[in-house]
């Protein structure tokens, strides 16, 4: 955590900042280590300060031992002072956390309180989140943990597949799974689309039952220790189509083509295109209509974005995702997806469940 906070005053400095107040409940567990849902971190370059109320005073001093913890009540009275007291006239709130109505309260508590000198709140953006993006030692473990937990459930699970199976069914199998190996909580809501859902990038799991032939679409994650995995295969039900042998094939092309050709100092579109232009030569350039992968970490999905529009650098240390898809209204579709860190230069990847075409149920 001293590391961490020692980065993010550097950053405080080239900014221009005296303090900032972190909001973003990933942000604040980063820096501090403070897992309660309610508190605000207070930073400049000599004082960190864990402002919440009585619910997690006990709470915040275990947990967040580098900082100053302060009890705080219901309204904003405490901010001035604390700036004031601290000697911050410049202080940067993360715009995108912090709410219109929240703001206004804010800086309608250092109005009110006539503060010698003058007290300003400045919108940021992206700072402890570029931060997070390069994950250090401690990080990677357990990021490698959450894959292995969720590589192991696919490879348990996926075998047993097979028509009459709900798409709900087999995401509660998944889930038990997970959390009978460790899992602390799923990443997100498991995905398992079958047939035609498969056309839906995020199709929730629904009652309904799988058919012969059926593409099914597999996403899903682990959280370990605040960590995230993510995760997609897709597997068919015997008889297996030509179409889904042809789509499948060109998006496995393209994932692998991903994997050995990603390396440092790419951009996020630079890292997008070696997997898409193989899709768009196969003539589905229109059914691939997401970014390539995105960081992931504390959230499942964080800095860098692999994407078209992306101009992130990638870097050592960088944990993404790497998932082409297409998607066939009325069809399916096919998405595979693995978690690689970015290792001496190239992907190493954290998943390892077995990329099959068909179920053996």
């Amino acid at each position: 955590m001293k590391e961490r906070l020692e980065k993010l005053k550097h950053e405080l400095q080239e900014a221009r900042l005296d303090a900032l107040i972190v909001s973003t409940p990933e942000n604040r567990r980063y820096l501090s280590g403070f897992v309660g849902t309610a508190g605000y971190l207070v930073i400049t370059a000599d004082a960190a300060v864990l402002a919440t109320d009585f619910r997690y005073v006990e709470q915040a001093g275990h947990q967040a031992p580098h900082f100053r913890v302060l009890r705080i009540g219901a309204d904003w009275a405490w901010l001035p002072k604390l700036l004031t007291e601290l000697g911050a006239q410049r202080t940067g709130l993360e715009a995108q956390n912090v709410t219109v109505a929240t703001y206004k309260q804010m800086a309608d508590a250092l109005k009110e309180a006539h503060s010698e000198g003058p007290l300003t709140l400045v919108p940021t953006q992206g700072i402890v989140e570029g931060l997070r993006a390069v994950k250090d030692p401690q990080e990677l473990a357990l990021l490698e943990r959450a894959a292995r937990i969720a590589s192991d459930a696919f490879d348990s699970v996926a075998p047993a597949i097979g028509p009459g199976q709900t798409e709900r069914e087999i995401a509660w199998r998944l889930e038990l799974h997970m959390r009978e190996h460790g899992a602390e909580a799923m990443a997100f809501d498991i995905i398992v689309a079958s047939g035609p859902n498969g056309a839906l990038p995020h199709h929730r799991a629904s009652d309904r039952a799988l058919q012969p032939g059926d593409p099914v679409v597999i996403d899903m994650g682990a959280r370990f220790d605040g960590y995230n995995s993510d995760m997609t295969r897709t597997i068919c039900l015997p008889p297996v189509s030509d179409t889904f042998k042809r789509v499948y094939d060109t998006v496995l092309a393209a994932q692998l083509t991903a994997v050995h050709t990603i390396q440092a100092g790419m951009t996020g579109h630079q890292a997008d295109y070696t997997a898409r232009y193989l899709i768009q030569k196969a003539g589905h350039g229109d059914n691939f209509g997401h970014s390539l992968g995105h960081g992931i970490g504390l959230a499942v999905h964080e800095a860098p974005r692999l994407g078209i529009d992306s101009q992130a650098r990638l870097e050592d240390g960088v944990v993404f995702t790497i998932e082409p898809g297409i998607y066939i209204t009325g069809w399916g579709g096919v998405r595979i997806e693995d978690m690689a860190v970015l290792d001496k230069g190239r992907p190493r990847l954290l998943t390892t469940a077995r990329k099959q075409e068909t179920s053996r149920a």
